[in-house]
């Protein structure tokens, strides 16, 4: 293991500057109802036939409470009037609830440089954000008669699921069901039409192994209990007056059918952003300091993974004080291949808090292959975003280096170039 202390930064590319002055981003704005986003089609599909968009029919799944859901017979006209060639790109996001999606999307939304609507399913020119609780076959008042919970795959329509995502990517108009978070209810459908990326969010985009096969990126969000406890209790207590004893109950309620169903999605992703503990503070109870791990399965396709300082070695760096500002308990990097289940990753962690985000442009010039189109792209977007929930840890770095990575796999597909928000 090579022991690396104080790195100097490396070669800036000539007649680059870094890019590091704040400004205002454009955020997606969180929905007033979540509604499900759109499942996604195997990957390679191409050629796509460009017709009138025909008659909306019926397609296996369209049943019970999802009667009224259906799909085009025939490829959009939207696929010519926004240019969406050779077909929609489709990401899968996996989170449980409280896991930092809606940041997470955030970020993606300001690197595409992008705005959404603030509709029940956010969507903007590039953008189209669907949340798959919209497939939840019973309304609130159902599963608690069924007693299932939302985790369950028994009260999920996995099969319309499957049937929508690979018509949006085969470039289809859908009728999408609408899951009504305010009411509990089952509302009447909404049209989406195909948009250059899709995402799907929610707690099962990896469970189902055909929609899974649609997805071109797949990424979870996990956050280990401890952590996840201490925000939730931060969230309802001040927010929503609810008791210790009442969050903790619904939280430890939910563990068998998250533990059985939704956790194991994590092992099938291309790429997992973990949110531990702090190593650096024996039996910190605050979590004010996290430890945040990128990990990054090998051999995806397209995807050149995230690396610190040297490729494949393994580094554990702690910067140097006059160039990254850090208070107690300090901050520390490491870096280097593992294994995660049956596959082989590479893990790049931070365990610590950065102080000053103009700083972070000392820590991007040591990470290679981030996918950023200038020298401190990272670090701006950072600087866009100062106040959102993790930019001060390794979650926000992660999160902007992921939304990079969906921009290239985006590019790789299509062969366009996004706009950076330079």
């Amino acid at each position: 293991m090579a022991f690396v202390s104080g790195l100097s930064v490396g070669a800036r590319p000539q007649g680059r500057t870094p890019a590091v002055s704040a400004r205002s981003s454009a955020f997606f704005a969180t929905p007033t109802r979540r509604a499900a986003r759109a499942p996604t089609m195997a990957r390679g599909v191409t050629g796509l036939r460009m017709a009138t968009a025909g008659t909306m029919v019926s397609c296996e799944g369209a049943t019970g409470m999802h009667k009224d859901a259906t799909v085009s017979e025939s490829v959009s006209q939207v696929m010519a009037q926004k240019n969406i060639s050779p077909r929609p790109v489709i990401i899968g996001v996996a989170a449980d609830s409280g896991c930092g999606k809606s940041t997470f999307l955030r970020r993606v939304s300001d690197i595409f440089g992008t705005k959404l609507s603030r509709a029940h399913t956010p969507q903007g020119d590039l953008l189209t954000v669907i949340c798959l609780d919209d497939f939840h076959t019973h309304d609130r008042k159902g599963r608690r008669e069924a007693n299932v919970t939302a985790l369950d795959p028994a009260a999920n329509n996995f099969e319309l699921m499957y049937q929508q995502v690979k018509a949006l990517k085969e470039g289809k108009s859908i009728m999408k069901p609408i899951y009504n978070h305010e009411t509990g209810e089952i509302d009447p459908p909404e049209l989406i039409e195909p948009n250059h990326i899709v995402v799907i969010e929610g707690l099962h985009p990896i469970f189902d192994e055909r929609v899974r096969s649609l997805l071109d990126y797949s990424i979870y969000l996990d956050v280990a209990d401890e952590v996840k406890l201490t925000w939730k209790v931060q969230r309802d207590m001040a927010e929503r007056g609810h008791s210790y004893e009442s969050i903790l109950n619904a939280i430890e309620s939910r563990k068998p059918d998250f533990s059985a169903y939704v956790d194991p999605q994590k092992l099938e992703a291309d790429c997992v952003l973990n949110i531990l503990p702090t190593k650096l503070i024996p039996d910190d109870k605050e979590n004010s300091i996290l430890r945040v791990q990128l990990i990054q399965r090998e051999g995806v396709e397209g995807i050149n993974n995230v690396y610190l300082y040297d490729e494949g070695s393994t580094i554990d760096w702690v910067p140097c004080g006059r160039k990254l500002t850090c208070s107690f308990p300090g901050i520390k990097f490491h870096y280097g291949p593992d294994t995660y289940g049956d596959h082989e990753v590479s893990k790049v962690e931070v365990d610590g808090n950065f102080e000053k985000l103009e700083e972070m442009i000392y820590v991007e010039s040591h990470l290679n292959n981030t996918g950023t189109k200038f020298y401190g792209e990272i670090t701006q977007s950072l600087l866009r975003n100062p106040s959102a929930p993790g930019s001060g840890n390794g979650t926000g770095l992660f999160q902007v280096l992921l939304a990079l990575k969906m921009r290239e796999t985006y590019e790789r597909i299509t062969g366009k170039s996004v706009s950076s928000t330079a």
